[in-house]
């Protein structure tokens, strides 16, 4: 059979028609052949094998770096090197593994809102049956506190109101009309006639006949949305980008040196040996492991201030960060209705009609039931003393209520609903034109308004009642207080921030007027508009456009790619289903503590405080972890690029080799790896929150950063080769290596000590440069017992010979000189961005 087209165009009794059903529902046979027809109503698709995604991970640049170190550790019968480059490789790829497999637990935890019963007629009887037996023409019937999982075409509702946040995003429940026929183009948010899997029944009852299950359901678009892959993060995007520009450069140099060796007329065997030490030098074995442990540190740090981390990759991606899109309701509001503000007639009487003609117990019940009990001081009081005696519920086609309460003795009727459903009872006269001037007023701040009316009971039929409206009250979601605060030190940053919501434009407006994300002059876009665009059309709105209001799920993923594929590093917050697809999309996808297991599921990070302000103070401290990561990049490269240069310029010179390969291991893996541990430990150099985001693309290798690595690299290449040929001159090879060995491994402790500080000079300010990180000589002293261990222990292990105090000046003079030009280089950029030094 067909499933109708477009059933929310139609009238129900179409629909039931087309069903070939009823308010009997159908035969248990009927049920089980469409069973067999369109199958069961969940979520199912086909599985990766876990091993192919794993094997997958192994298939990137860098890992091929690795595994080249680990063979030339081999080579070398290093065994023990080996296992610990082999390590770091199961490390990375297991990193990669989980984060494949968080797009299927995304989906599992999707799947879970349909894992529940359901009543429905079969056969003429009401049974309950699990959601996942149910099938397109089944007929169901839900009541407050139920969850919908199914679309479903309504037939019959008794006030009937639907929490639709999920899905939509819109913070207010949604009251349905089964008489009602939309157009075919309507989006979710406007098929009052209908129910949405995925959604949850707040009031009232509700009977319709199902019209799409399992993956022919919105809900499922939203999950195959889900299933897509989140982008790599920053760091591994540059990370790739240099490997592959560093293994041409890397080729290029190994052939030279094989090319210069054979025209020297070196033997193969010291030829094997100089290309081994230059691929042990060329590789920075280190840098995974500490660019780990860095984000380790940084994610325990982060979870101290109620941000937990379920990806650890996401630390330095949220230090990235160019743009926030933050969802409105729980984030960037209070995410429960208030009364914001009220114009009454007869002040007295508002209040009574707010009290009496309300639902709400006990803190719980419709939204806006709960703001007017809130409101009203004394409801208690108010309501105990004047009985109800009579009620009409929430009547979707009239969208009123009223109620019936004993005042002092006497009958009163009292009335809540549209102004214009009210007014056609209402004998006000003149002032219902001042009751309108007020509503448009209300309602240009954003606002949703309500009338309220009063006077004598009459009777329980709607064309005898005549009353007076009393006075009008208006809703908001109010803003959070520290929400304002947060979107201006994100903007003092130069993050920009854009709220995204499902709510009508004026509202959304007015909040994010409220917090000054939205200001005279920027742009408001609102779903349908999105719709009608191009991509182009909507990259070029974005850029001055500050709020998204009536979004769905599919047009926030839009948005999302479309901001990306521009540049931008995303961050997205969520907490519902709808949020998902986007979440998973984000660079950085964030849900919140009080979120659904479906977006904690997508999201790479999840805020226990519901919190703007959370948000903002975590990108303060990934800031400071992502400024940690290039000073450990600068640190190990320049070390890397400093041996290459050595290495090839003695061999271009016809010396011999003056470093041996066991020598260059223990300088990248002892010595730097003693060091570079200390690096998660810098605190925050000057306010990082008062400069813009590096650009994405030069996050980690700006021009700033790769011309340091490469003076360090050069100076300190070219120096040694020049003391190493002076040495060869005046002492025996082993005595001369000694020197060199001892060298490179001090200098390395005064490169440590300037890499701590990126954007200001180590001595200008030296009690800041001594307390930014103390224990960088923590590891300076280990490194200086562990080489003076190796010079007058066991000189043997590295084929040296001890020193004489007279050698230490060589190495005093290799360590101070390239610290000495790299400070300089620092205060001359210095002197020119902060012009006050100069003076």
């Amino acid at each position: 059979m067909e499933l109708p087209e477009s059933p929310h165009a139609i009238p129900a009794e179409t629909v039931r028609d087309q069903l070939a059903t009823g308010p009997g529902g159908l035969t248990e046979n009927e049920a089980e052949a469409r069973l067999a027809i369109f199958g069961k109503n969940s979520l199912t698709e086909e599985k990766t094998s876990r091993l192919v995604i794993f094997l997958r991970q192994f298939n990137s640049i860098l890992v091929y770096i690795l595994i080249a170190a680990a063979i030339v550790s081999l080579l070398i019968s290093d065994i023990k090197d080996f296992f610990i480059i082999v390590f770091i490789i199961m490390v990375n790829s297991t990193i990669g593994f989980f984060e494949e497999i968080k797009a299927e637990a995304s989906l599992d935890a999707l799947k879970k809102l349909t894992e529940s019963r359901v009543s429905v007629m079969r056969s003429g009887e009401q049974r309950t049956i699990r959601s996942e037996d149910l099938v397109p023409g089944d007929y169901v019937i839900l009541s407050e506190g139920d969850i919908v999982t199914a679309d479903i075409r309504l037939k019959e509702t008794s006030s009937l109101s639907v929490d639709e946040s999920s899905l939509t995003g819109e913070s207010l429940p949604v009251t349905k009309d089964p008489a009602a026929v939309v157009s075919k183009d309507a989006p979710p948010y406007d098929l009052r006639n209908s129910l949405l899997s995925g959604t949850s029944i707040v009031r009232g009852t509700g009977k319709g006949y199902v019209i799409a299950t399992g993956k022919k359901t919105y809900f499922a678009g939203i999950a195959n949305l889900a299933q897509g892959s989140s982008p790599d993060s920053p760091l591994t995007r540059a990370i790739n980008h240099f490997s592959r520009r560093y293994i041409i450069l890397l080729v290029g140099i190994l052939s030279l040196v094989l090319a210069a060796s054979l025209l020297q007329g070196r033997a193969a065997g010291d030829i094997a040996y100089l290309l081994v030490a230059q691929m042990v030098s060329a590789v920075p074995a280190g840098l995974p492991i500490v660019v780990t442990i860095i984000m380790v540190i940084g994610a325990l740090a982060l979870s101290k201030k109620k941000t937990l981390v379920r990806y650890l990759p996401a630390v330095e991606t949220m230090g990235s960060a160019t743009v926030i899109a933050s969802d409105k309701t729980g984030t960037i509001t209070e995410g429960k209705l208030t009364v914001h503000e009220d114009f009454a007639l007869d002040l007295d009487e508002l209040i009574n009609a707010a009290a009496l003609c309300n639902d709400s117990h006990g803190g719980s019940g419709d939204p806006i039931d709960v703001a007017l009990a809130r409101w009203v001081d004394g409801y208690d009081r108010i309501r105990e003393q004047n009985p109800r005696r009579w009620e009409y519920p929430f009547d979707t086609a009239r969208r009123l209520m009223a109620t019936a309460n004993v005042v002092n003795g006497v009958e009163r009727f009292y009335v809540k609903g549209a102004f214009e459903e009210l007014k056609k009872h209402a004998d006000n006269g003149t002032e219902l034109g001042e009751l309108e001037t007020q509503i448009e007023v209300m309602a240009g701040r954003g606002l949703r308004v309500l009338a309220f009316g009063a006077g004598k009971w009459i009777s329980e039929d709607p064309a005898t009642w005549r009353f007076s409206i009393v006075g009008i009250v208006g809703f908001i979601d109010p803003p959070k207080e520290s929400a304002a605060d947060a979107v201006q030190v994100a903007q003092k940053a130069g993050i920009r921030v854009i709220m995204i919501t499902g709510d009508h434009p004026l509202t959304a407006r007015e909040i994010a007027r409220s917090v000054h994300i939205w200001k005279e002059g920027d742009g408001l876009l609102a779903g349908p508009e999105i719709e009608a665009m191009s991509d182009d059309q909507v990259a070029k709105a974005l850029k001055h456009t500050t709020v998204l209001a009536r979004i769905l799920p599919e047009h926030k993923y839009r948005i999302v790619k479309i901001l990306q594929e521009h540049g931008e590093i995303v961050t997205v917050t969520g907490d519902g289903v709808n949020d998902v697809p986007a979440l998973r999309a984000a660079d950085l996808g964030i849900a919140m503590g009080s979120g659904s297991e479906a977006a904690k599921s997508a999201a790479k990070m999840v805020i226990v405080d519901n919190n703007l302000s959370v948000i903002v103070d975590a990108i303060r401290n990934a800031r400071v972890i992502v400024d940690n990561i290039r000073k450990v990049i600068y640190y190990l490269l320049s070390t890397s690029i400093a041996e290459i240069v050595l290495i090839s310029s003695t061999v271009f010179a016809g010396l011999p080799l003056p470093l041996l390969p066991i020598q260059i291991l223990w300088i990248n893996l002892v010595t730097d790896g003693v060091q570079d541990k200390t690096f998660p430990f810098i605190k925050e150099e000057g306010d990082v929150m008062n400069r813009p985001p590096k650009d994405p693309s030069k996050q980690f290798f700006d021009g700033r950063q790769i011309r340091r690595i490469v003076t360090f690299g050069l100076v300190t290449g070219s120096l040694g080769c020049l003391m190493f040929w002076h040495l060869l001159g005046r002492y025996p090879y082993e005595l001369a290596i000694s020197i060199m060995f001892t060298s490179f491994v001090c200098l390395q402790w005064f490169n440590g000590l300037q890499a701590q500080l990126e954007y200001e000079p180590y001595f200008r300010n030296i009690r800041r440069s001594l307390t930014i990180n103390p224990s960088i000589f923590v590891g300076i002293g280990i490194g200086v017992v562990l080489q003076l261990t190796a010079i007058y222990v066991v000189p043997g292990l590295f084929g040296i010979v001890p020193l004489a105090l007279e050698h230490w000046g060589y190495v005093a003079l290799m360590s101070l000189v390239p610290f000495a030009i790299v400070e300089a280089i620092k205060w001359l950029e210095y002197t020119k961005t902060h012009p006050v030094a100069r003076e």
